[in-house]
């Protein structure tokens, strides 16, 4: 029997069981169609937050508070180390800063009538227009200076807070409560096209005084954001932030207690968090891959047990050891190499289901695709050598006694 002979005859005993051959493949189908879909899925969603964070604004750099060494943050319940003298010090001794502003945020809900949204209320000087590069708007125009300095209770919306509130209606003039206090709509910035935690769609924009004094009762700020006059400077303009804060932002071991990060190392440290959540989501879905191995051999050892006769008499008149043998691996390779093939479809329609539903773009990732494929054919082998082995191992004359 050659090579090819071996492949129709696995084809024919799969489809001799057909019901129970395809909840066989069951096992091996939904392992590589999650692996597929948990990496393309993580790949669209970095490289959409990835364009979010790029879209924020451009020569920006931020200071973050309570940074630990090892790159631990103190977390949300520390009270935050940076303050308002600090912008002071920032502007009188970097001269690259082009604009500078403190920011407080919190998640809270917003409300316009019976529509409420809960979003990121951002707190920040007028000028965060510019630094976040959002200068473009849709409907009226960002709160002044005096605004600023009078802690008036105006806010401006991003799109993606404005259609969450008012749809396709006129929001400019309008009131909506914020927590418990009414603000007075005063812009609406045009869409920029985000998604996630990092859309700079969903916020909403106080001004500083007010979100410290009237709205979160924070004196410190959670952050520093300012746009440098030149980017091919920037390391440069961020070793200046780093030594200006260190004179006064640092524990009693004299280690700092901010960090300063540019645009590309928020794009660094966000790809690497995504590549790690990304191959934790691949392992996971990989113990389908080897649940559906173990199913396989159960059902293979079962048909070694129904075909006991069947391989006797092939033996006796005069099939070889390796024959055997080969058939069977056989058919389990082509269990798991044709479950494969429906895991890959079913990955793929995942994948471009959950994208649009995620609004992330669907990556198809062909190192997956391959690697999950490959998976399942040597679960096929592995998890076929045994019952095979059993089968080619059998006497003649006791397997055609066998009832």
């Amino acid at each position: 029997m050659n090579f090819s002979d071996s492949i129709i005859s696995a084809l024919r005993a799969i489809m001799a069981n057909k019901l129970r051959s395809a909840l066989t493949m069951l096992g091996v189908v939904i392992g590589v169609g999650s692996v597929i879909a948990m990496i393309g899925i993580g790949e669209g969603t970095k490289q959409k937050s990835l364009e979010n964070i790029q879209i924020m604004g451009s020569n920006m750099l931020t200071v973050f508070p309570n940074w630990r060494r090892g790159g631990v943050s103190g977390g949300p319940t520390d009270n935050p180390t940076l303050k308002d003298e600090d912008i002071v010090t920032l502007k009188r001794q970097v001269p690259m800063i082009n604009t500078i502003t403190g920011v407080v945020q919190r998640r809270m809900s917003a409300r316009n009538g019976n529509k409420t949204h809960f979003t990121q209320v951002v707190g920040a000087e007028p000028q965060v227009a510019l630094i976040r590069n959002a200068t473009k708007m849709w409907q009226g125009s960002w709160y002044t200076g005096e605004d600023e300095a009078m802690s008036e209770r105006k806010c401006v919306l991003g799109f993606t807070a404005y259609q969450e509130l008012f749809g396709d209606e006129m929001a400019e003039g309008a009131r909506i409560r914020i927590g418990n206090q009414n603000f007075d709509v005063v812009g609406v910035i045009a869409y920029k096209g985000g998604s996630g935690m990092w859309n700079p769609d969903d916020q909403i924009y106080v001004p500083l005084s007010t979100a410290k004094t009237r709205l979160m009762g924070k004196t410190n700020l959670d952050q520093i954001m300012m746009q440098t006059s030149n980017s091919d400077l920037m390391i440069v303009t961020q070793g200046q932030v780093e030594d200006a804060l260190m004179a006064t932002r640092k524990n009693a071991s004299g280690e700092p207690l901010f960090r300063v990060m540019n645009q590309g190392d928020i794009i660094a440290q966000m790809e690497t968090q995504t590549k790690l959540l990304s191959m934790l989501l691949a392992g996971i879905a990989s113990v389908s891959l080897l649940v559906g191995g173990i199913g396989i051999m159960n059902i293979m050892l079962v048909s070694v047990t129904e075909r006991t006769r069947e391989i006797g008499l092939r033996k006796a008149i005069g099939a070889r050891r390796e024959t055997i043998l080969a058939q069977f691996l056989l058919e389990s390779t082509v269990m798991c190499v044709v479950g494969g093939t429906i895991g890959i479809l079913l990955g793929l329609g995942s994948v471009a289901f959950v994208a649009q539903a995620l609004k992330v773009p669907p990556v198809v990732n062909t190192q997956a695709i391959i690697l999950a494929f490959g998976f399942s054919a040597l679960v096929g082998l592995f998890f076929g050598l045994y019952p095979a082995l059993r089968a080619s191992s059998l006497q003649p004359i006791q397997a055609l006694r066998y009832e």
